[in-house]
């Protein structure tokens, strides 16, 4: 149901609301995403900096979305922050510990998450939306289709350690439905698009997005929990519906902004 409501709210967004609004909602979901990730550390007792966490995550999420607003600056101060608070909390190994895992939350969601952003900021600005749809069509094609795959073939384990229920047929189906996904939206709104490129693209960002669901799913194993969170009834936390984004979405902006 949550998925029902909230999908073509979210493609309607996507495709009309303004550049700046499209990136402010991106922007919140990786401010829960990382707030949901320090939950994790919390659950296996380390406590995050959560002020200068919050703050080097936005200037790298900004450096990388828009590198003309120059957030970098920010950078220096806030690893300087980050280094003077393992001074305050004493000194010992857990604060420096904490430093680590809060500077590994800053990069997994401020700068991957940067790069979601920056795919509807490229120029030409007009085909931004039919770039953030092309990455959330291919996912969710992927993830779609590994589902069902997995559940009617599935037999041999993909990653038994990290994720016992995946499974190598499961992740075939994956690449398929990616590559169904990304021909999709080639034809709805990115005809200029070459059909090569769009298979390989479709294939390769759905390969990167079941990396970053076992990503994911060993950061919830690592701290004992079944989702990341519950803002999402029946879906988890916003961790969960990011996983395979974040990973994919470099390899568009790369594509778009330098191969292409």
């Amino acid at each position: 149901m949550t998925a029902l409501v909230a999908l073509p709210a979210l493609v309607a967004l996507l495709l009309f609301a303004p550049p700046s609004l499209a990136v402010a909602l991106i922007a919140s979901a990786l401010a829960v995403g990382l707030f949901e990730f320090f939950g994790l550390l919390r659950a296996r007792g380390i406590r995050p900096l959560h002020g200068v966490g919050f703050l080097l995550a936005a200037a790298l999420f900004l450096d990388v979305a828009s590198p003309g607003l120059l957030a970098l600056p920010l950078a220096p101060l806030g690893a300087l922050v980050l280094l003077t608070g393992t001074l305050r909390r004493g000194g010992d190994l857990e604060s420096v510990s904490a430093a680590a895992a809060t500077l590994l939350g800053v990069v997994y969601l401020g700068a991957l998450g940067g790069s979601i952003a920056a795919l509807r900021l490229l120029p030409p600005v007009e085909e931004g939306a039919w770039r953030l749809l092309l990455l959330l069509v291919t996912v969710m094609a992927s993830d779609t289709m590994a589902f069902f795959v997995g559940h009617a073939l599935g037999r041999h384990p993909l990653a038994p350690t990290i994720s016992p229920a995946k499974s190598v047929e499961g992740a075939l189906g994956g690449l398929v439905g990616g590559v169904l996904g990304a021909l999709a939206v080639r034809h709805m709104g990115l005809p200029e698009l070459p059909l090569g490129h769009a298979v390989a693209l479709g294939a390769a960002v759905a390969a990167m997005g079941i990396v970053g669901d076992l990503e994911e799913s060993l950061f919830k194993r690592w701290a004992g929990v079944k989702d990341s969170g519950t803002l999402l009834p029946g879906h988890g936390g916003m961790l969960d519906r990011l996983d395979g984004l974040l990973f994919g979405a470099p390899l568009l902006y790369y594509y778009f902004e330098y191969a292409r």
